[in-house]
């Protein structure tokens, strides 16, 4: 039984994590068409390594934000690892000098593929599966993706800036259609961040309407808490 769910967490890691760091193809496009170069590209993805973040950075720079303003954006995204990270580490277990390369890969999907395991050791199996896997095919296809972009004349010819924020709605998407009271939480702060966004660009400098369609999440929560 436990030879099985491990074959089974192996193989959830291996699917998640090849099936997502393709994405990376898009990112490494859109970094390079935004404005940045393709060693500034891999390195968001070495060592930033949270595909919605690096999205959003990139789609910050794009619009004629600072790097400041993309920066900001980001980790305010990635604060969500941070929580993800306090549910992990009593599952995964891992103290001392190990902690911190695990903590660099608790995101969205390895935490939702070790979440899905039934028991801790197919669960620590499938983290560090999805992490191995997902973190070499996004670095990979991040550095065919910026590079191969690079070498043409005029990126933004190709229309190639699109392609981050529809990737990102593209993953977003299952997660807004569903009838559960997440789905529908979701959907509310999804609809309050674009009203947010819409009404901010007219008066604030590019990137800060992102910033901004973030208060949508506290009027959520407030709301719920009611």
């Amino acid at each position: 039984m436990e030879k099985s769910t491990r074959s089974a967490a192996i193989r959830d890691g291996l699917g998640v994590g090849v099936a997502v760091g393709l994405a990376g193809l898009a990112f490494g496009a859109t970094a390079v068409t935004s404005g940045l170069s393709v060693a500034q590209a891999c390195a968001l993805s070495l060592f930033a390594f949270t595909g919605a973040s690096q999205f959003a950075m990139a789609g910050v720079v794009a619009g004629g934000g600072s790097l400041l303003a993309g920066t900001a954006g980001a980790l305010l995204l990635g604060v969500r690892n941070g929580l993800y990270g306090l549910r992990m580490a009593d599952l995964l277990g891992v103290r001392g000098r190990r902690a911190l390369p695990i903590a660099h890969g608790v995101i969205d999907e390895t935490t939702a593929v070790a979440l899905a395991q039934p028991d801790r050791e197919s669960a620590r199996t499938g983290f560090l599966v999805t992490f191995v896997s997902l973190y070499l095919v996004w670095n990979l296809t991040t550095l065919i993706g910026s590079a191969g972009t690079s070498w043409v004349a005029d990126p933004a010819a190709l229309g190639l800036d699109v392609v981050g924020p529809a990737t990102f709605l593209a993953i977003l998407w299952p997660r807004l259609t569903g009838n559960d009271p997440q789905s529908r939480t979701l959907r509310l702060i999804a609809a309050g961040g674009a009203a947010v966004a819409l009404a901010a660009t007219p008066f604030t400098p590019p990137g800060v309407p992102v910033l901004v369609a973030a208060t949508a999440v506290l009027a959520v929560i407030l709301r719920r808490s009611r």
